[in-house]
């Protein structure tokens, strides 16, 4: 990972020096409070199955973008505690949610996690455009 501090105070003055970047970290900015805009609508409008597709999608997606992916079909390292805890819900009830995803051919759970068979099928189920 690399970062990069941006003094508060002298913001301006790459916005003014540097145009191309000020319009770059803009975009990300603003691109980045639209997935934090869809993770509350998760949150509070969509089903556990729902919510469960939508983060499997997202993630992936968000590995896909940043060309994580180095397989057909993505397997995502991923318990189902961390899915839980991620999405507010007891861990059997995220039991019985994978357990839809499953059997609908969505995803496959194995011992290294989520191994996504249908992107498309999972962005349907949760409503969800994508990135």
């Amino acid at each position: 990972m690399l970062l990069c501090v941006f003094e508060r105070d002298q913001l301006h003055e790459l916005y003014r020096n540097y145009p191309g970047l000020g319009y770059d970290i803009t975009w990300m900015a603003s691109r980045e409070e639209r997935m934090l805009d869809e993770n509350l609508l998760s949150i509070g409008r969509r089903s556990a199955l729902e919510r469960t597709a939508y983060l499997v999608a997202f993630i992936s997606s968000r590995a896909r973008g940043a060309s994580l992916e180095s397989k057909k079909p993505m397997q995502i390292p991923i318990t189902q505690q961390h899915i839980a805890d991620t999405l507010g819900l007891s861990l059997v009830h995220t039991n019985k949610t994978i357990r839809k995803l499953i059997d609908r051919k969505l995803i496959a759970w194995r011992d290294g996690g989520c191994e996504i068979i249908d992107q498309e099928g999972l962005k349907d189920l949760a409503g969800w455009e994508g990135l």
